[in-house]
């Protein structure tokens, strides 16, 4: 798992490597298999909507001491949700479907995936504002 940043702290956990920096963009890779971040993850679980447990981004980001590169993944999201489209629509996908391809992350799983990420960048924004 990637994340991408504005800042950091100056010490990051022992399940987290910086994997390039920039002027303005720092890429963090998450080892999401170690036992110490599953314990924080269990730490942060809430309910994000009735029905749905998960961890928010803010508050990962926050115990981290991770600033959220916020344009830069508002733009990635964007991306992301055209190449889902474009995906779910091209059709030797689709002949692979039916020929009984099973991805790793299926199409409905991206686009919840997106959406939460949408809602997560759009809540800050109005908060920074």
């Amino acid at each position: 798992m990637k994340l991408y940043a504005k800042t950091i702290s100056a010490t990051l956990p022992d399940w987290a490597t910086v994997v390039t920096k920039s002027a303005d963009l720092i890429e963090i890779e998450i080892n999401d298999k170690h036992p110490n971040f599953q314990s924080l993850l269990e730490e942060l679980a809430t309910e994000i909507e009735p029905g749905t447990i998960g961890v928010k981004a803010e508050d990962l980001c926050s115990r981290l001491g991770i600033e959220m590169s916020n344009p830069s993944l508002q733009q990635l999201v964007e991306q992301a949700q055209t190449l889902i489209s474009e995906i779910a629509t091209y059709p030797d996908y689709k002949r692979l479907l039916e020929a009984g391809y099973q991805p790793d992350l299926n199409i409905a799983d991206a686009q919840t995936a997106l959406t939460y990420l949408q809602w997560e960048l759009d809540r800050n924004q109005q908060r920074s504002v």
